[in-house]
């Protein structure tokens, strides 16, 4: 999902700000109290920056309380858990650029050695892949999968084998990734070699070919209202999770994983954690934050899947033979088999 202004965001706003404290002039207890903000944030919305650059960290985070008048990261924390729409707020500028090919260039690489391999091993050589990649702003991460399974499979192999399914709730973010045209410094991050074989200039602008980009389909979403894409293989969702609140978060996970096939695997933002849904996805490579689909889940957590994706009948069904079941083991301690006409 895009980030409200992502767009009008540069790599310049990481300079310094005039008036904007330095990590020079902090004390312990500001070094501390910046620590357990970071906690807090980890702690509330699941979004971990420890593993981000102190320095360039803080003077975002400081850029934001200047905005809001705050000169405290303690008072921060306090104005942030009263405020909650702050947090997107600040998560849109803690991640300036969020939105760029080949982001986090090391765990775009581990997907392409070794999940991709493994996902067309699962397959026959004719067998549609289908990919979701949600939250796709303007559209480089969606074209960013599409470059790595064109050297996975070859052009050919790709228009007739892959659809990825590219969506975000943002319209105007839509209409510039349809357009598939990006500035040089947007594909200063695409490999020379891809940028020739991928892309065609026109008026100063790259633009990805027509004739790849069929195969991706762009459209409106939202992860929280609408019914998931089902059947997929990947599903690419990076710093969107972080924007929703514990409960949302573990609604729009319910559908991710109804969504995957019992092969797939589903690929989050360095500032995302999985800890809390351990029955759903297990961990592939923590580090790059790659998930793979638990497919097998207890009955209350296959209940609660079922119902957070939107599948209420399948959902009433699994609750009737629970029940059943449980009615069932209350009487006699013998094996049997119930029969049920609802059923």
């Amino acid at each position: 999902m895009s980030p409200p202004q992502e767009s009008s965001q540069n790599g310049s706003q990481d300079k310094p700000q005039n008036g904007s404290q330095s990590n020079a002039k902090l004390s312990q207890k500001d070094l501390d109290d910046f620590e357990s903000l970071l906690d807090c944030l980890k702690r509330s919305r699941g979004s971990d920056f420890t593993g981000y650059k102190r320095q360039s960290l803080m003077r975002r985070v400081l850029r934001r309380m200047q905005v809001v008048g705050i000169s405290g990261f303690s008072e921060y924390q306090d104005y942030l858990e009263v405020r909650h729409e702050e947090f997107a707020d600040l998560f849109n500028t803690i991640l300036i650029n969020v939105t760029s090919f080949f982001r986090d260039k090391e765990a775009w690489d581990f997907l392409a050695k070794e999940i991709l391999p493994k996902i067309l091993e699962s397959k026959e050589e004719s067998e549609i892949i289908r990919i979701w990649s949600a939250g796709c702003a303007s559209g480089e991460e969606a074209f960013t999968i599409a470059m790595l399974m064109i050297e996975a499979l070859g052009e050919e192999g790709f228009k007739n084998r892959v659809k990825i399914f590219a969506t975000d709730i943002d319209e105007a973010a839509l209409s510039q990734a349809r357009m598939a045209s990006y500035t040089p410094k947007d594909m200063e991050s695409v490999p020379k070699e891809f940028r020739e074989k991928y892309f065609q200039i026109s008026g100063g602008t790259y633009v990805f070919r027509p004739d790849l980009r069929r195969s991706i389909i762009f459209g409106r979403h939202d992860l929280v209202q609408d019914a998931p894409i089902s059947h997929l293989d990947l599903l690419v969702c990076r710093n969107t999770l972080m924007y929703f609140n514990a409960e949302t978060q573990t609604k729009v996970l319910a559908r991710f994983h109804f969504a995957l096939r019992d092969t797939g695997y589903l690929f989050l933002g360095r500032a995302e954690l999985l800890l809390t849904h351990a029955s759903l996805f297990t961990p592939v490579n923590l580090k790059y934050r790659i998930f793979k689909k638990l497919p097998k889940v207890n009955m209350r957590d296959k209940l609660i899947v079922l119902a957070q994706a939107g599948d209420y009948d399948t959902a009433n069904q699994v609750t009737r033979q629970v029940r059943l079941r449980g009615l069932s083991f209350d009487g006699l301690r013998t094996a049997r088999i119930v029969i049920s006409s609802q059923i």
